[in-house]
Parts: C-alpha cells; structure tokens; sequence
C-alpha cells in the first residue's frame, strides 16, 4: 500500500532541550483549486478528463485532501500504526471557492480542515494554522484598487464564516505582491503573509532607540535569511509582517522528489538549520517551506504519508519543535525590516508578466506563444470598467453604496437563507424593495461577482486561450456580458460586441479555433442558459425520474403545478405545467410543456411561457391536453406530433438539451437496460459452454474469441453482481475467481477493486449507524468482518482507505465504555483484518477503548 520508505525506524538521539527551543519547523501547505462551476449552474459538471471521478475536485480530494485529513504512518510490516490530521500540525490555506465545493460535496473532509485549525489552536499557544486566501485567487498587483479591497474582504469575511475567528495570516495568489497590496492587508487587520525567497529586495536590522539607521543588504538571488521574519514598512505607520520561506527544500518536495522518503523529508528540513557562531547563544530560527498543498498526495502519491511521517520523526525525536507563523512571530517578532519587490511573485521570474503577456512562463509546448494573455486581459478590463458606471447608476435609487454592498455580498454568497438575505437588504437597499426591485439588487450583484471570478488567476497560466482553465474565466465573462444586456438594454448589449472585438486579437495556437472570439463562440454561448432552457431540462428528466411537487433543480427551485403521462406502446407523453425560480436572483418563470418519448434516446420536448392566473392559458392547456391524451391512447402519434407543433411551434429540444450531468445519467439508464440483457445472454452462453471452455483449457486450445469474450464478460459480472450483493457470500466470490483461474480468464482489477473498496465502505458506514451490543450491530460487525478477511484474499489491490477511517472513527468514540469483551475482540480482528495494527495503534494515540 505505501513506500517502504515511509515506514523507518523512528529510534534516534534526542536533542538537548535548550536547542529544542531555538529550532523550529513549519509546513505550509496552499491547498486551491479554481472554481470550475457553470457560471449558470453554480455546479460543476461532469469532467471526462477526472475519470473515474465526476470531475477534477473529486479526484484531487480522493487523492490529496481526505488523504490529508487522515494520513497513515505504517510499521515495518506496512500496517497502520498511526493516522493523523496532517493539517493539525503543519500550516495551510484553501481556496474559499473549493471550501464551499468541500462543504457541500465532501463534508467529511471540510469537517477535517476545520476542525484541524481549533486542534492546532491547542498545540500552538492558541494560534490556529490555517490561513485565509484572497477570494478566487485573483492576481492582486494588477487588479484596481477596488478588486483588491473587495478581494481581501471577501476572504477575511469567507474564512471567518468557517472558522469562527479572524484570520491572522492571508496567503497571496501566485505571492504576487506590490507595496499597495501589502498596504491593504495591513489595513484590513492583516498581521502577516509569505513570499518566496525572491521577492525579497533588501533587508536591515531594525533600528533601536537612540541608534542609527542601520544600511541596507541587498539580497540577490534569494539570499535573504529564510529563518525569521521580517517587518514591511508601509503607508501612515502602517506594518505586515513577511516571512519568506525556505527556497531549495520546498522546490525539492514540489520538484524533485523529496517526499519519496518521509525520512529524507524530515532530515532536509532539520539540516536546513544556520550555524551558530562560536561564543554567541544560539538565536531562535523556524525552517519553513511552502508549496502547492496537491503535492502531498495528488502531484506525489503517498506524498501525505511523507509529511505525516517527517512531522511525526521531528517531534517524537525532538529534533525541532513543530509550530506554525502564527504562533511563532508571537514569541519572536522580527528584529529586521525588509522591502519587496513589487509585482513580483513565485511562479514567474518575470514578475507577474504570466498573467499579462507572453513572457515565456507557459506549459512547455514546443512552437506554441501566449500573446493572446494581454487581449484577453485588455477584454476583461474593459468589460468590468464599461459596466462599472452602467451598474452605479441603475443602483442609485436601489442600494445605498453599489461597493459597500458588493463587498458585503460574500455574506449572501455564503448563505443564502432568506434570514441573511433580509438582512444584507436591510442594511444596504434604500428601502423597501419590490419583487422586481429585488430581482434588479441581485442580478447587479452576481454581475460584479462574476467580475471578481473572470480573473481568477489559472486562466492565464497555461499554454492556450482555449484550455479548460482560460474557458472557464471567458465563461464568467459571460455571464457578466448575458446579465449585462438584461439589466441595461441596449448599452449592455453593445458591451458583447466591443468585448469580442478586443477578445478576436488574442490568437489562438490551435489554427482551427483562430482566437479569443471563436472561444467565447464555440465553447460559453452554448452554455448560457435563461429560466426557458432550465424548465426545457425539468421536462425532459421528468419522464426519467420522479420530481416531487417542489423541489431544487442545481440552483433553481421547480413548483409542479401540473403533470400528466399518457403511455401507448413503448411510447409516453409528458404534459405538465410548473413554475422556475432562481435562488440566486429571485427571477422566476412559469412554463408548460410537452415531451413526447418513443424510447432509447428518441426524444422531443417542446417549452413555453404559461400565465397561471390567466383563465384563457389554463383553459387552453387542459384542452390541449385532454386532445393529446385520446390521441395517444389510440396510438395516433402523427396526431401527437402534430398537435404538439400547433401548439408550441416546432419543438425545440432533445436529449442533447440535458445538462451534462443529467444527460450522463439519462443516457445511463437507457444504456443499463440494453447492457443488463447483454449480460443475460453472455451468462448463458457460458453457462451453457463453460465445461466446454474448461475441456479446452485443459487440452492446451486457445477458446474461440466470441467464446472467449461471453467468458470474461459472464465472469466480471458475476464477480461485480456477488460483491456488490447486500448478503455478500466470500464462498462464491471464491468460486467465481476460481473458475476464472482455471479457465484463464482475465478479470478486470481496476473495476473490481473499486468495487469491493466501495462495498466496504458500506459495510462500514451499517457498522457505524449500528448501536454497539445491539443484535443488529453484531450482524453488522460479523458482515465486515467477513468482508475485510474476504478482501485479504481477493488477487487484486483494494483501497479500503474510507473504511479504515471510519474504524478509527469508532475507536475514538466517547461511548465505548459498554463495549462487551465480544465486542471488542470482533472490533479488534476487523481493524487487524483490514491491516491495522491494532495494538500498536491504541499505544500510539493513547485511546481507551481496548
């Protein structure tokens, strides 16, 4: 499972206790991620390239930030020994963007990160580790003044909304950074940030009272002493606090394959330390890395099990003493001032010409520039400086401040209760606001949002202008440009015209996609989408799955307030009426529709505006729909066809109008019935052949390939079906592997192996609602138990990572005092079966339950 490597003896000399206190290590991990949300949806959307996982969030979780929040030190027998919060003990930021992706989609996880900053907060002198992030990772040196602020708000407002305090630390996007931006944070209550190494330009010792100026040092090539901080004068007696990490160890963990050995990890950062000259007392000094926290799993896998490790070593061994920058500019505030280089960052030694010209910082494709970085830039600007004045205006007699109001908006975002958005109304609108009012506040709203979010940095980092990354920014300007026109008429419209025209000089590499417009054309007016479109996707997923009479549809709300099936054949007909209201802006729509479905993927729906309250609509629909439902039920479907197209016009829309995620599991559906009698008959087939098959085997023949491949399909199926079972049955489990041994029949691991991790899984969370000593609870201890020792035997690798986690859960549990010996000795061989080494683990995290 891990690295042999990770797993050394930990035995070694402890260290004298006065240099325990005067060598200090910290790890900063920044854990982001850019928001990939429909700008229409506020979802992200399936991601083929994630696969196996829904998309790209989902798979950096399952490889980096779960992993994190319960990372494994393993023995020399490679069992479990140890698992710990990583982000307990180093220090950390995420993105707010991806923290509400976790909150909602991997709660177990945000739980582990938020909970780690309180527990820090009890190692490190109450000072918690985790730091807060500019909002959505805009570059702040070439954002205006405005953007700044309402960044660095909404990122303070953000992490406090999580982690119950104020933050003490704000990490920077890129560390791009300038005097203005440092002025900033120090203004907003700020005390410190991190930069690299680099973008120190000189440093002095302060100066003490009745003491001159001490000169300047210059710091070429990123000489400056990495192992304490240093104070950043600014503006009107304001000050930051800058610590600049250690430059070679955290390249070599990003770059050059340092967390192979969670050992070596640890001996780099302790051997990181200055000498003390002969006859001075050593001085204390923190050895502090910081990169990109997907190193640690994602971008190195196991790469958590080498930080957990190299912690681990350091403290038990006391070779250093863990802490975080919080903790330590407290004990020792910086005896030097520095300056840094403004519009400078870690990522590009050119400053922060990455993300505004074809400075040579790209992906390393051969032939290709990126001199479509500065229109692309110079289309934004313009977009968000040409609707600034339009929405001032148009808010005048609706919001007290436009800007005050943006930069309070994050508590909207955040949580959108009608609690909190009656609040934020009483507080900024002007008075009173009608529904229409209302709709005008919000739609102003989102349109700024999406101006903060058509910058987030990743957009211009890479290669091409039609990447995944830069899309998904000119999608945000989208929604600016469709907002734009609703709010003001023709000026707004204009804005897409003048906004493409700036957008066609950015060339793309890629000759058949020409520039920045054909982008915007080919890949985001496809996907803007208006309340029509929304009702178009209830309508046809409604003959596919039932939809209460009010429910949530991605951030929409969806009233029934009709629905009829009328079915002849393998034909159905859907007549139904509902209402569709946006969460986000209050805008609501009424619809009716027709979806005639005549099986597999052939399907037609047809939408329109419907008046509820006007007695001729209502009238004129049932009559429609009483004709539909007789033309049906005599299978006249030309009939139905026809009175469809009268009605509504031609229809519009089809399975292809299904939002992604919907769409895959639409077409899932029609495809698991097809496969299920596939399977049927390859079963049979084998059934019927296999002593045949085995006849052949033995005498050394190669089976006939149609023979041969009902053969692997009937087995894996099998095998899928017998796992998967609720009574899962290891005997037969065996058996099927056993004829697939004899008969040579390749199974297919990867699947498999993710199923039976699954199945355990559940087998884990039954255990976990189950009430210890309950007959039900020992059922459910017998049935994993069953299931982990089956999996010993299994020829194939099985993560079982979230059931391990879900042990080590129980074991922690405050109410295991009634835990009968049976009990606890089934518990025991289960977490031995699922290679725990029990014993040493209790040892090791000083639990009682055993």
């Amino acid at each position: 499972m891990v690295s042999p490597t990770l797993a050394e003896d930990t035995a070694a000399p402890s260290q004298p206790a006065a240099e325990e206190q005067t060598r200090f290590v910290c790890v900063h991990g920044h854990f982001y991620q850019p928001p990939r949300e429909n700008p229409w949806l506020e979802t992200i959307e399936v991601q083929d390239s994630a696969a196996p996982y829904h998309d790209w969030n989902d798979r950096i979780t399952a490889e980096c930030y779960a992993p994190n929040g319960a990372s494994r030190i393993t023995n020399k027998e490679d069992e479990i020994i140890r698992i710990m919060n990583n982000y307990a003990r180093m220090s950390y930021n995420f993105g707010p963007t991806l923290l509400s992706w976790l909150k909602d989609y991997a709660p177990r996880t945000y739980r582990m990160v938020i909970d780690a900053d309180k527990a820090s907060a009890q190692h490190y002198s109450g000072h918690g580790s985790a730091l807060a992030q500019v909002y959505n990772h805009m570059i702040l040196p070439l954002a205006n003044a405005r953007d700044t602020r309402t960044q660095v708000r909404w990122g303070i407002i953000d992490f406090e909304s999580r982690f119950g305090r104020k933050p003490e630390g704000m990490w920077l996007s890129e560390t791009a950074v300038n005097r203005e931006v440092l002025d900033v944070l120090a203004q907003e209550g700020i005390k410190f940030t991190i930069l690299a190494p680099a973008q120190c330009a000189r440093t002095r010792p302060i100066a003490t009272k009745n003491a001159s100026v001490p000169n300047w040092t210059e710091t070429p090539n990123a000489t400056v002493d990495a192992t304490h901080p240093y104070l950043v004068r600014l503006n009107e007696g304001r000050s930051i606090a800058v610590f600049f990490y250690n430059g070679p160890v955290s390249r070599a963990v990003a770059f050059e394959g340092l967390l192979n050995s969670g050992r070596e990890f640890g001996e780099r950062l302790i051997g990181s330390y200055n000498e003390t000259p002969p006859g001075q007392p050593a001085s204390a000094q923190l050895i502090h890395i910081a990169t990109d926290g997907e190193s640690y799993g994602h971008h190195h896998k196991h790469g958590e099990m080498a930080l957990s490790y190299a912690m681990h070593w350091i403290e038990e061994n006391h070779h250093a003493r863990l802490t975080n920058y919080a903790e330590f500019l407290e004990r020792f505030p910086p005896q030097f001032e520095a300056e840094v280089i403004d519009n400078s960052s870690w990522s590009c030694p050119h400053g922060v010409e990455r993300w505004r010209s074809n400075c040579g910082c790209n992906g390393g494709r051969a032939g290709w520039n990126q001199k479509w970085r500065a229109p692309l830039r110079e289309a934004l600007d313009h977009l968000r400086d040409a609707t600034a004045p339009l929405c001032e205006e148009l808010a005048k007699p609706l919001l007290k401040d436009l800007w005050a109001a943006r930069d309070a908006y994050v508590h909207v975002i955040l949580d959108r209760s009608a609690n909190t958005i009656e609040k934020f109304l009483d507080e900024h609108a002007t008075h009173g606001l009608t529904p229409n009012e209302r709709v005008t506040v919000f739609e102003l709203l989102e349109l700024q949002r999406h101006t903060q979010l058509m910058y987030t940095s990743c957009g211009w980092f890479f290669d091409e202008i039609s990447g995944i990354e830069t899309v998904q920014i000119i999608a945000y300007a989208g929604r600016v440009l469709q907002l734009a026109a609703r709010l003001f008429g023709e000026p707004g419209a204009a804005l897409e015209v003048s906004f493409l025209d700036i957008l066609a000089k950015a060339r793309s590499n890629i000759p058949e996609i020409s520039d920045g417009a054909e982008v915007y054309r080919r890949y985001v007016t496809s996907m803007r989408i208006g309340l029509e479109q929304v009702g178009a996707h209830y309508a046809i997923s409604s003959i596919f799955r039932p939809y209460p009479e009010d429910g949530e549809l991605f951030c929409f709300d969806v009233h029934r307030e009709g629905y009829e099936v009328f079915s002849s054949g393998r034909g159905r007909i859907a007549l139904g009426r509902a209402a569709i209201a946006s969460r986000i802006t209050e805008e609501t729509e009424e619809i009716c529709f027709a979806v005639l479905h005549l099986g597999d993927q052939n399907l037609s729906a047809a939408v329109k505006r419907y008046a509820a309250n006007d007695p001729a609509e209502v009238e004129k629909f049932t009559a429609f729909s009483t004709v539909v439902g007789q033309a049906m039920r005599h299978a006249n479907l030309p009939e139905v066809i026809r009175l469809i197209d009268r009605d509504f016009g031609e229809s519009a829309y089809s399975l292809t109008s299904l939002f992604a995620d919907e769409q895959h599991r639409i077409l899932n559906i029609i495809l698991n019935r097809t496969v299920s009698e596939m399977e049927d008959s390859l079963r049979k087939i084998y059934e019927d052949h296999a002593g045949l098959l085995r006849f052949l085997t033995e005498s050394g023949m190669a089976a006939p390939p149609a023979l041969a491949t009902a053969a692997t399909f009937a087995i894996n199926s099998s095998l899928r079906h017998a796992i998967e079972a609720d009574n899962f049955d290891p005997s037969e489990v065996a058996s099927l592997l056993q004829h697939a041994d004899s008969d040579q029949i390749e199974i297919d691991t990867q699947l498999l192996g993710f199923t039976t991790g699954q199945r355990m899984k559940r087998a884990m969370v039954r255990l976990e609602a189950a009430v210890a000593g309950d007959p039900a609870a020992n059922g459910a201890l017998a049935a994993a138990l069953d299931l982990a020792n089956s999996i010993r035997t299994l020829p194939f690798e099985v993560n079982i990572w979230q059931a391990q986690n879900i042990w080590n859960d129980l074991l922690r549990r405050s109410d295991t005092n009634y835990w009968s010996a049976e009990w606890k000795e089934g518990f025991k061989k289960l977490g031995q079966a699922m290679n725990i080494a029990v014993d040493q683990l209790v040892i090791e995290e000083g639990v009682s339950a055993f």
